[in-house]
């Protein structure tokens, strides 16, 4: 039987980037992931905010062209408000190849990636797979998304709170549209969150995502019917690709570390709970990570995991936790109308710039953890 420091179930950018940060400790780091192939199952729009690509350093031939302008479109897609930055504020990434990027720099610090290995169960430090022989684990790190089957093995906080989402990627005709992220607010189509089109010059995405409860005609229903008049979509140029997937919205979990184990990325609520995004976050608290797993395998010391705190984090987000719920009640057109002619005047502008092109979406790396040799997820 193999015995590892570390195995992090699931191969996503927070599995692997955690994988990697413990790694260049010098742990024996194993990482699983059920898909044969890290470009199929993406359930990322992967659009980068600002803020992730001022503080990480990710591969600029893998991120599309800057977005600066965000147009909100109330239900009746008529007038919409546009807020433009003097910055790029978004770039969507070709998340198949950022995968592979991490993967690999993963597997240069001295990670094994292994593919096509089905996480079954972990109990008194021993994982079990389909059709693969046990491992031995020190400690598991489960990176496995927002229903996490490590987080019920380890009896730590599972995720319930999710929206679905579901959305369609294509390539379109260079030259022919100026970047721009158009966001609707029509409870028809996306109860609770909004339908989404950004097009950053080379690529569509057209996407709807919100609460299953109130989607009674199906999220695949309601992708089609808006994808078919959506605002500032280009027509296709090539291959249409699907992507879709839950996403948790209930706000970083409580507890996300005990002595066999931690949460990274989806599974630890680790996603924004107004704006639902998720890549600066799973950067951001992969450094937490690894440092509080790397200290408490060198000491033994159950006491380190007390910083790796959910409920601390938490605190930060009473404000974004209490505009989701008002975002949620949205659910009649009418009240949706309501919502963008607020936003029309100059608070309501101030407010939905500060949300969509502020700084803090998610909380920075806690001082004690920050190393800069080696705690950049991108370098």
């Amino acid at each position: 039987m193999q015995t590892v420091d570390v195995l992090v179930v699931g191969a996503g950018l927070a599995g692997l980037c955690t994988a990697r940060l413990l790694a260049r400790r010098q742990l024996n780091v194993m990482v699983v992931d059920r898909r044969r192939s890290l470009s199929t199952g993406i359930r990322t729009t992967g659009i980068f905010v600002r803020r992730t690509l001022d503080d990480f350093d990710l591969p600029d031939h893998l991120l599309g062209p800057g977005v600066r302008d965000v147009l909100l479109y109330p239900p009746s897609r008529r007038a919409p408000i546009r807020l433009t930055s003097d910055r790029d504020e978004y770039r969507v990434a070709d998340m198949a190849a950022v995968y592979e990027h991490a993967r690999r720099a993963a597997e240069s610090a001295g990670a094994r990636v292994l593919l096509g290995v089905r996480y079954l169960d972990v109990s008194k430090g021993f994982v079990r797979f389909a059709g693969a022989e046990p491992v031995a684990a020190r400690f598991v790190v489960g990176a496995d998304g927002a229903r996490s089957r490590v987080a019920r093995d380890l009896g730590l906080d599972v995720n319930r709170r999710f929206l679905v989402g579901a959305e369609i990627v294509h390539p379109v005709a260079s030259g022919t549209t100026t970047p721009a992220f158009h966001c609707v607010l029509d409870p028809r189509i996306a109860p609770g969150y909004l339908g989404w089109v950004i097009d950053d010059g080379r690529h569509a995405h057209v996407g709807v995502a919100g609460y299953p409860d109130a989607m009674r005609t199906g999220i695949r229903h309601l992708l089609e019917a808006f994808a078919a008049d959506a605002p500032g979509r280009a027509a296709p140029t090539g291959p249409v690709e699907r992507r879709g997937g839950p996403i948790p919205v209930g706000g970083v979990l409580r507890r996300l570390a005990c002595p066999a184990g931690l949460l990274v990325g989806d599974a630890a609520g680790a996603v924004s709970p107004l704006t639902a995004g998720g890549l600066d976050p799973c950067f951001r608290m992969s450094e937490q990570a690894a440092a509080v797993a790397a200290e408490y395998l060198r000491t033994g010391d159950r006491r380190v995991l007390r910083r790796y705190d959910g409920e601390a984090l938490r605190s930060r987000f009473r404000g974004r936790l209490l505009l989701r719920r008002v975002f949620a009640g949205i659910r009649s057109p009418a009240a949706a109308e309501a919502a963008v002619a607020v936003l029309r005047g100059r608070a309501g502008r101030a407010l939905a710039a500060r949300i969509l092109f502020g700084d803090g979406s998610f909380p920075g790396v806690t001082p004690e953890f920050a190393d800069p040799a080696v705690d950049r997820p991108g370098r």
